[in-house]
């Protein structure tokens, strides 16, 4: 087994493969890798074309090359000098300009000074809504574009924002930087030449979940799933290193690598066991560090009835176990009387002698298995734990632990197969923990955000017990496109304005349910 672990994980964490990123070749050729290992080991395919089940990924607004500026004789650089609003429409114009004058059928140019310094002891203004509501009244006046330039020494923060979803704007809305507005736009009695194009695109990847069916004719089917993406070269803003002099892969070795191996030993495993009584559904998925994307996509789109699913067990980071403690953490211990019948047992033999565990009763947290608990199945994580080199490009196979990960191997394998003979298990619900490694803030609504969701807003996949939102009467499902005085269009502005609020604070929230605008209060 230890060869095997080693030979899978070395070449899932290999170079060649970039990281793993979803979406991008690299994935693509661990796809195939896992594929051909399913294959080999004589699992049925069970995705939508063959072992592979497809899906969208929505990266939001890209700027296209076309896209430009000229003010005068200066060409300025996009996303450099300028960029456009992703709210902007394809557009381009050709236009004598004053800085000073906002004339109808003319570019408007806006300096942010003002409701900078008014706002500068408010936290919640929210000057990205300030520039849209702005902008739209300007197109009601007549402005063919809006420019917006900033002279005040408050930073503004602004920047192109890809997965701004707000509702397009029929002129262009540019922002130009400081050095080049100081420039260009310091003579307000001037009249300049402004040649604009505005060319963006909606940009989309395609994930891919790899999955393998061992069919026993049985009435029950448990799930095992690993996923195999990492972080490419931290292209998506999730790697731990901040700032790079020049892109690095992450190769994600543990994470998860490590439990993509194990997914396949116990494959081979099962595989090789004579008179199994359940069907046993093995899923590599992709898309998990986006926000576990190819879990829920299968658990809504699913390959198998969901209703015949015993249990799912999920490995996500299980190369690094201390050989000084031998712990391994045990997630979603709480979501199967089951499993505290077994952990306790003493008819596991064997077991107790080469792992100590530590258990978390939810069924919910940072990884895949969080997609099935809540389709009310009951799971199980398993964890070597965090560890210096987490999302970092550190994560290299020589810091993986093959024979620690081997007793892992033996001691899932141990458990599936007692429970091979037992009847389908009893779901129950447990306390839910966020699901997002991301920043904290001082306050929380307490929901779990929906990645996947590609409108404007943010949509609840999730509501916490006995916090704020639950509270204010949210729902899983709902879209909440207002939190107090600001606009929420994405991930990152709903991010923004927890930022911007505190604990004791009482705010409005608007939010869409089943397509009609609702409002409720929200105390944090």
């Amino acid at each position: 087994m230890l060869d095997s672990l080693k030979a899978n994980i070395s070449y899932l964490a290999d170079d060649r493969l970039e990281g793993r990123r979803a979406g991008t070749h690299g994935e693509e050729l661990a796809m195939d890798y896992i594929q051909q290992k399913f294959q080999s080991i004589g699992l049925l395919p069970k995705g939508q074309n063959g072992f592979i089940q497809s899906f969208p990924i929505d990266d939001g607004k890209k700027i296209m090359a076309k896209t430009k500026l000229i003010i005068d004789s200066t060409s300025l650089r996009v996303e450099k000098d300028f960029f456009p609003f992703p709210y902007s429409p394809n557009d381009s114009l050709e236009n004598d300009v004053s800085v000073a004058l906002q004339e109808a059928e003319t570019p408007w140019i806006y300096d942010l000074h003002d409701p900078l310094e008014e706002n500068a002891k408010n936290p919640h203004f929210d000057l990205s809504a300030y520039i849209y509501e702005n902008a739209q009244k300007a197109k009601e006046k007549g402005a063919t574009a809006v420019f917006l330039y900033n002279t005040s020494s408050i930073d503004d923060g602004l920047k192109f924002e890809a997965k701004d979803k707000k509702e397009p704007l029929s002129i262009p809305v540019i922002y130009v930087a400081k050095n080049m507005a100081e420039k260009l736009f310091s003579n307000i009695t001037a009249t300049m030449h402004i040649k604009l194009v505005v060319e963006m695109k909606e940009q989309k990847r395609t994930g891919h979940n790899v999955i393998g069916y061992l069919d026993n004719g049985a009435p029950n089917t448990v799930i095992l799933g690993a996923h195999f993406d990492h972080l490419g070269y931290g292209e998506d803003g999730n790697s731990m290193i901040r700032h790079f002099d020049h892109p690095m892969i992450h190769n994600g070795a543990d994470d998860n690598a490590s439990g993509t191996a194990a997914l396949i030993q116990l494959a081979r495993l099962l595989k090789k066991t004579k008179d199994l009584q359940k069907n046993y559904l093995f899923i590599a998925f992709s898309g998990e560090e986006l926000g576990l994307f190819g879990s829920k996509y299968f658990t809504e789109h699913p390959t198998i009835d969901l209703h015949a699913v015993d249990y799912m067990i999920n490995m996500d980071m299980v190369g690094r176990l201390n050989d000084s403690t031998n712990t391994l953490t045990v997630g979603g211990y709480g979501t199967s009387p089951a499993w505290g019948f077994y952990f306790t047992s003493l008819a596991v033999e064997g077991r107790a002698q080469t792992l100590y565990f530590k258990f978390d009763s939810s069924g919910t947290g940072p990884s895949d298995h969080t997609s099935f608990y809540r389709k009310n199945i009951p799971v199980l994580f398993y964890f070597t734990g965090i560890h210096a080199d987490y999302h970092k490009p550190s994560d290299d196979v020589e810091k993986i632990n093959f024979s620690g990960e081997e007793k892992i191997i033996q001691h899932i394998f141990s458990l599936v197969h007692y429970f091979d003979r037992e009847p389908k298990i009893e779901f129950t619900k447990t306390r839910e923990i966020q699901t997002s490694t991301r920043t904290s803030f001082k306050v929380t609504m307490g929901v779990m955000p929906d990645y996947t969701f590609s409108g404007s807003g943010l949509k609840i996949d999730g509501v916490l017990d006995n916090r704020p939102a639950k509270a204010a009467g949210l729902k899983a499902g709902d879209i909440v496109i207002q939190l107090g005085d600001f606009t929420i269009s994405s991930m990152e502005t709903y991010m923004k304005a927890l930022g911007a609020m505190q604990k004791g604070e009482t705010v409005t929230v608007l939010f869409l349910r089943d397509g009609k605008k609702e409002k409720t209060t929200l105390v944090f």
